[in-house]
């Protein structure tokens, strides 16, 4: 413990911290203060999770394409993580843009560091089931439960869809 905070910087413990408070004033419902906590944080040592939370903030704000454009960097600082692709196909679908939000949420599958991976996966789950793709739908409901097996919510669904199927 001790020999890796020595390793970890002022800048990147203060990065840390900003993150971590910026959610708490998420979880308050303070948006525009979280907002500069996570800017700040991005400010002081860009890195992808403090660019994708201000792009969420962003985004909460009204203004979706800067909450992309963030999410965009957010990927080439780190392209594993995997909360600003889901993010990008999040942004685009409340644009209207559904089809050219589909290939986000399988790069957010196919990330390497990436939770709560059910969200990709409902994503898409949702789109399929406006294209009255079900087969599809049903498949991304199931991956999804498979992460969350409490929720009831995606049991219903899939329950539904294999009825339908059937």
């Amino acid at each position: 413990e001790f020999s890796s905070m020595a390793t970890t910087s002022f800048a990147e413990r203060r990065a840390e911290m900003l993150i971590r408070s910026g959610l708490d004033l998420v979880e308050a419902g303070e948006v525009e203060r979280a907002l500069d906590e996570f800017r700040t944080s991005a400010r002081l040592l860009e890195t992808a999770e403090a660019l994708t939370y201000w792009a969420w903030m962003e985004f909460h704000q009204g203004d979706s394409d800067r909450a992309i454009a963030l999410c965009r960097r957010a990927i080439v600082v780190d392209p594993e993580f995997g909360n600003p692709y889901n993010d990008i196909g999040s942004y685009l679908v409340s644009q209207g843009r559904s089809e050219e939000a589909i290939p986000w949420f399988y790069k957010a599958i196919l990330a390497g560091r990436y939770e709560p991976r059910q969200f990709p996966h409902i994503n898409l789950g949702k789109l399929y089931l406006e294209k009255k793709q079900y087969r599809k739908a049903l498949t991304h409901f199931q991956e999804a439960y498979r992460y969350v097996p409490y929720d009831p919510d995606i049991e219903r669904i899939v329950g539904m869809l294999k009825e339908h199927l059937q």
